[in-house]
């Protein structure tokens, strides 16, 4: 596993991005699934970036691991912000239009759809979210 310790602000987007790329870089990895893994970071890592900590600063740890059999990768993001778990937010109605919709949820509920697993947890002053997805 490889971790990376960054601060949560959204300039740093491309460096977690970056990280990722370096470690999926030599697998297998699908086009689609390097699109949506991409996307889910973004996400996960611009929430971070604007609601942990705001209106301060602080840090974010993003681990990646990398399986073989079956080749799939794991991803945490892990603050020590304000408790909160983007799960529990009912997912929006996208059966209406855009003008009837709440603000709000979209980028979490694409995230829950286009990863296999995602799970949070807030233990010992962290918020920490993983998410698996297969590679291939």
């Amino acid at each position: 596993m490889k971790e990376l310790e960054i601060s949560a602000v959204r300039e740093n987007l491309d460096d977690v991005l970056a990280f990722i790329e370096q470690e999926i870089r030599d697998t297998d990895c699908s086009p689609k699934a390097k699109t949506q893994i991409e996307i889910a970071v973004e996400e996960i890592f611009v929430n971070i970036a604007c609601y942990a900590y705001n209106p301060e600063e602080g840090p974010a740890q993003v681990r990646v691991e990398v399986l073989e059999d079956p080749l799939e990768i794991v991803l945490t993001f892990l603050d020590h912000g304000r408790p909160y778990d983007p799960l529990a937010r009912e997912d929006p109605d996208i059966t209406l239009s855009a003008e009837k919709r709440r603000i709000g949820g979209l980028g979490i509920f694409l995230v829950k759809k286009s990863m296999d697993e995602i799970n949070y947890e807030y233990k010992d002053g962290h918020n920490i979210l993983t998410m698996k997805k297969s590679l291939i």
